[in-house]
């Protein structure tokens, strides 16, 4: 069974063995002064050309985090999903550690939502599943737990089991459980970026769960860091990624995610491959 995301226009599948999609991260304040200030402001301006400008672009799900100092995200979370959702009808990825936002943006969205996120830690699974569970959404599950990121594989995907097993004792469907298989900055551990494949392989083929990274956390200190977010995007592709969580504006990056899933056997005729350059490379009507 895929994981299944709804939104006000569109639903969205994923899991082993279909394409993979893309989650736009920009939605995020982190590094991203004006879009702080805006929303310390109250003002939603910027969030909503965002997320039309990462519809345009490509993105099939957005992730929306609205996390920043002195912003009340009680209040802004919500009126931030409304935003997004009114303005691009897309299923959305509520994005937040605080489980009163949560529960607030999940009251307001009548719509499949995806939680970003749930983690190995006892006081996560304890809050976060049973909203999940309440309010009918999958989850995104960080293989992180108290005792911090493992940098081993094996270690990850224990903690991976722990939460699909937690999930499940609550009643969620296991397709309903996405896991993070976490990239780390590969510049201060060349052995990160095999890490997070091997895991990637393993929740794949071995649990049968939907699976996620953020694939720019990989290129951290590095030069050149959209070449090597690139190729990092294309291994993890390889290895059975379900969704990517990226910048969808980066167009380079989305026909590497296009080309891979062609390549691995995922896009049939390359279908969505050809649609997608045929809306880029196609003359608007007057």
């Amino acid at each position: 069974m895929p994981t299944v995301i709804t939104g006000k226009a569109s639903q969205v599948s994923f899991g082993p063995g279909l394409p993979v999609v893309i989650i736009g991260e920009r939605i995020n304040p982190t590094g991203r002064k004006q879009l702080s200030s805006q929303l310390q402001a109250g003002n939603l301006d910027i969030l909503e050309k965002e997320a039309v400008r990462q519809k345009l672009a490509g993105a099939q799900i957005l992730d929306i985090n609205v996390g920043a100092a002195n912003v009340d995200e009680n209040v802004m979370l919500p009126r931030a999903v409304n935003t997004a959702l009114e303005a691009t009808g897309l299923p959305l990825c509520i994005d937040s550690a605080n489980e009163k936002a949560i529960a607030s943006a999940l009251n307001e969205y009548p719509y499949k939502a995806l939680i970003n996120s749930v983690t190995g830690e006892e006081k996560s699974l304890a809050s976060i599943l049973p909203l999940a569970k309440r309010y009918n959404a999958a989850i995104i599950g960080l293989t992180v737990d108290d005792n911090g990121i493992p940098s081993e594989a094996p270690k990850r995907i224990e903690i991976a089991s722990k939460i699909l097993d937690r999930a499940e004792k609550l009643g969620i469907p296991r397709e309903d459980v996405v896991i993070d298989c976490l990239a780390m900055a590969a510049s201060a551990d060349s052995t990160s970026a095999l890490v997070t494949l091997d895991v990637i392989r393993s929740v794949t083929k071995d649990l049968q769960l939907s699976t996620t990274v953020g694939i720019s956390n990989i290129s951290f200190g590095m030069p050149e860091r959209q070449r090597i977010n690139i190729s990092f995007l294309a291994m993890c592709i390889e290895a059975g990624l379900s969704a990517a969580i990226v910048d969808p504006t980066d167009q380079d990056l989305i026909y590497a995610a296009l080309a891979s899933s062609f390549l691995t056997g995922k896009d049939a005729y390359a279908e969505r491959f050809l649609t997608y350059y045929r809306e880029k490379h196609t003359p608007a009507l007057l």
